[in-house]
């Protein structure tokens, strides 16, 4: 049976509150009271109850995270960066994995509701923003995380994915690739849209250039594996010159498809450029080409937006969206620029 603060209280021969002082206040009490009250806690072996007494002053210490893949270094990441600033406040960050499921991803938005946690940082896995909305006009602050809604009514951190799309096709291109495969998905997922949108504008820039979308169930290795099997089964004639991955995972498995039988060569037959710039990355069989975005100081950023969300006094402080440049990063898959 746990043991309560009444029952230290009695074995120190104090009352409730001195207690609760000398947990919480020591400063107001009597040195030899509070010695007395930390030898009867030893003694008993009392362990205070944080969470509830936090729910008692309407709002718990911990920050819930919703990511669409831990297996992700990316989320990993993004995570690490949150845990770090919400260590400065002396805040925690519990984490939920949607794993690319609208379901999922609710139960982890409920509970999160229910516990009253100091507030939500999420990466959605569609453009329904509703659910998110009521939210946080019940009064639990909502950041998004690596995505930005479309009426800029929630606060947000994310990476320019155009931009970024258009930088990877772009370096695929000035290496003389003229037909490149667009490989990841689903498409609901705001991030694959919009990678795919700069693909596209960079293809469009240049004549000549042929671009083909193979769409994946989700953005895993096995995923990547399935769809660099399927185009290795082609005849040489009809297999893209370039791969441009939506992420690092879907184009690690499309190397390790490619040099399961050795038949197609990356970068001599088909150059591959992959997102993220997760850490394997560079360390693959070929060095992957990637484009870098900030992951640690997206989760350090958007915690720093849910604390101004949560402090501003009236609840209802104005939405901002903070939007990071990405990086093209060149290593041996995509071989090196023309001269």
């Amino acid at each position: 049976m746990a043991v309560s603060v009444r029952d230290v209280a009695a074995a120190a021969s104090v009352s409730v509150g001195t207690v609760s002082n000398v947990l919480n206040r020591p400063d107001k009490v009597a040195p030899d009271t509070v010695a007395r009250v930390l030898a009867a806690i030893d003694e008993l072996g009392f362990v205070r109850n944080d969470a509830a007494r936090q729910l008692r002053a309407g709002r718990s210490r911990s920050i819930g995270l919703v990511v669409l893949d831990v297996r992700n270094p990316f989320f990993t990441e993004v995570a690490r960066g949150a845990e770090d600033r919400a260590a400065e406040e002396g805040m925690t960050i519990l984490l939920g994995n949607s794993d690319e499921n609208t379901d999922r991803e609710r139960s982890y938005l409920d509970l999160f509701e229910e516990q009253r946690v100091h507030g939500v940082l999420v990466t959605p896995l569609t453009d329904d923003l509703s659910r998110l909305e009521r939210l946080r006009r019940r009064g639990t602050p909502v950041v998004l995380v690596d995505r930005v809604s479309e009426d800029r009514s929630l606060s947000s951190v994310s990476v320019d994915d155009v931009v970024g799309g258009e930088l990877a096709v772009r370096h695929l291109i000035e290496t003389g690739r003229r037909s490149i495969a667009f490989v990841g998905g689903p498409r609901s997922i705001r991030q694959v849209a919009d990678r795919l949108e700069g693909a596209r504008r960079a293809v469009a820039e240049k004549p000549g250039v042929a671009l083909e979308v193979i769409e994946t169930a989700s953005l895993t290795v096995l995923d990547g594996r399935a769809a660099g099997e399927a185009i290795r089964e082609r005849p040489v004639h009809e297999r893209p010159d370039a791969i441009f991955a939506a992420n690092d995972l879907l184009a690690m498995g499309v190397l390790q498809a490619f040099n399961m039988l050795g038949s197609v060569r990356v970068p001599e037959d088909v150059a591959l450029i992959g997102y993220d710039d997760i850490d394997f990355a560079a360390a693959a069989v070929v060095p992957l080409s990637s484009i870098r975005q900030p992951a640690a100081l997206i989760g350090y950023t958007a915690v720093d937006l849910l604390l101004k969300q949560a402090a501003a006094s009236d609840g209802e402080a104005e939405a901002e969206q903070v939007v990071f440049q990405p990086e093209l990063v060149v290593r041996e898959s995509t071989g090196t620029r023309p001269r």
